[in-house]
């Protein structure tokens, strides 16, 4: 181990040895190599998991963490290499045997059946029984609820999962791979669509976890709680093995290092470029107001403007309304009344498909679920928003279907191999490039970007702040929205905070400061620019996003 500029670098070959007196390995992943058609997934990475604590597993998209998770877990086997349970070589080949040895693994992508009850999914391919042939369910509810409970769920066992939010679903899976109680957890993502409330439960649940000397397998892009919860940490960069070391040697800056390259300041720059004719109005909305099932409203009366080549964030906490404002914008949301002008013409077009045409385009949050086709190539996915632009006659134009994918490879930096290769063989945030790209070819005049940087990495995240700078400052107007202050601080050249489906304060880049945003998710204050001016607190640059 060397030290450089004062900061601990390990180095593959000896990073292993530099664990802490006393801890033990349960489990080792020795040499793992994995090849698919034309991919080199993992190349030889060595991996240890240590009892009873957080082991934290980093990369980029694509650097391999959630294919050796699933060699792991069983889900996928290696080309080449060995795991070692307890000293001893173990062979896992399916799910099945992963989970007699007690390992589990709570996925990044959502693995829930939207028809069936909470209960039903938790015990799915593991039902309570009774005397060996009936389904048990009372005991299945009861059990299930217990587990909604430790983790301080308002939901009921016998409630439909797809009638549930995005974070709750998580929280589902989460009570799932509890309801196992195994040796080893992996858990992939576990938080990215979860509200800081619900965090910190987990984060609880963790440490209980640890108690009963269960290991932890933690991959996540919010380097912050990375340190908060981890014990040790290992680096992995395209496929190799880039470092371990204990959390407690290391800072956020070292991990990014390792992992990129790169330090975070050198990822990002402040928009330069600006569009020329920025400052004319391109959406203004009056009055949107959406019902709420039972009475109230989801968006209650909520007016704003946004100028073309303007990045518009909206932050608040979940629940607040700003997933359901840009879906009203961008019509999945037949129920929404009010009026909304686009370049100075009132729309009265209403659907999806009508708004696209107008130049309404949304990226949704749940690329899985709602922005991806998991059966088709990503050349298809990318072209399925806008497939009339190239129907000639009666046939689709294949040239020039090949030579728009081409452009938005190239333009949007996509790490792939082939534009035919499955959508699902691609990292998370490659396939939300493909989300973005799909949007792109529709030929938008105002981009909704729902959440765009869950789910994906450091690297990617840079990336995608990139690709928002270039869209402004070509005339796009965008409004993305965020419940993480730093990314609404640091992209945005003004902010409108959401509270309770009302804005509750607009802040332009000059006056907005995280006290004053925080302040602002207080209902029943609506804070203007001219309050925010005199708001001590420090302001945020791109430079500080993580």
């Amino acid at each position: 181990m060397t030290e450089t500029t004062g900061t601990a670098v390990a180095s593959p070959s000896s990073s292993h040895e530099d664990k802490v007196a006393g801890d033990e390995v349960i489990l080792q992943a020795k040499q793992i190599t994995k090849l698919y058609p034309g991919t080199l997934a993992l190349d030889k990475v060595d991996f240890n998991v240590y009892r009873g604590k957080v082991n934290v597993l980093v990369g980029e998209n694509g650097a391999g963490k959630s294919t050796l998770m699933k060699i792991v877990a069983g889900i996928e086997q290696a080309s080449e290499g060995q795991l070692l349970l307890d000293g001893k070589e173990i062979q896992i080949r399916s799910i099945a045997d992963a989970e007699r040895q007690g390992i589990g693994i709570i996925h990044q992508e959502l693995n829930l059946c939207a028809n069936l009850s909470v209960a039903e999914n938790i015990f799915m391919a593991r039902e309570i029984k009774k005397n060996g042939l009936m389904i048990d369910e009372a005991a299945q509810k009861a059990q299930a609820q217990r587990l909604l409970e430790r983790l301080q769920q308002p939901v009921q066992a016998d409630d439909l999962v797809g009638d549930l939010r995005i974070g709750q679903q998580q929280i589902v899976e989460i009570a799932k791979a509890l309801a196992q109680e195994k040796r080893i957890l992996i858990m992939d993502e576990p938080t990215s669509a979860l509200s800081n409330a619900e965090v910190e439960i987990l984060f609880d649940v963790i440490k209980d976890l640890k108690a009963q000397g269960v290991s932890i397998v933690y991959i996540s892009h919010r380097l912050n709680e990375l340190m908060q919860i981890g014990d040790y940490v290992t680096v992995l960069r395209d496929g190799h093995l880039r470092a371990e070391m204990p959390i407690k040697a290391i800072d956020v800056d070292w991990i990014v290092e390792q992992m990129v390259g790169r330090k975070t300041a050198q990822m990002q720059r402040r928009r330069q470029e600006i569009a020329e004719n920025t400052g004319e109005e391109i959406l203004r909305v009056e009055e949107m107001t959406l019902p709420r099932v039972g009475g109230g409203y989801t968006l209650d009366h909520v007016s704003f403007s946004l100028q073309r080549g303007e990045i518009l964030g909206i932050y608040g906490l979940m629940g607040c309304g700003r997933s359901e404002l840009l879906e009203s914008l961008s019509g999945l949301r037949p129920e929404t009344s009010g009026r909304c002008w686009l370049e100075g013409l009132e729309i009265k077009k209403s659907t999806v498909t009508e708004r696209i045409d107008l130049g309404l385009v949304l990226i949704p949050e749940d690329r899985q679920t709602s922005g991806l086709v998991q059966t088709m190539s990503l050349a298809d996915n990318m072209l399925l928003a806008s497939l009339k632009k190239y129907l000639t006659t009666f046939f689709l134009s294949r040239k020039k279907q090949r030579n728009n994918v081409e452009t938005m490879i190239k333009e949007l930096s996509l790490k792939v191999a082939d534009p035919n290769q499955i959508i699902t063989s691609l990292s998370g945030g490659n396939q939300q490039k493909v989300v973005v790209a799909k949007g792109l070819l529709t030929s938008p005049k105002v981009l909704l970007m729902d959440d765009p940087t869950r789910g994906i990495d450091v690297g990617a995240k840079a990336e995608m702040f990139e690709i928002m700078n270039r869209l402004a400052a070509q005339g796009l107007g965008v409004i993305f929205n965020s419940s993480d202050l730093k990314e609404i601080l640091g992209m945005s050249d003004r902010i409108l905070v959401m509270s309770k489906g009302r804005i509750t304060g607009e802040f332009t880049r000059e006056t907005a400061t995280e006290a004053a945003l925080v302040a602002a998710t207080a209902v029943g204050h609506t804070i203007k620019k001219s309050e925010a001016q005199n708001e001590p607190s420090r302001h945020i640059n791109e430079s500080e996003i993580p």
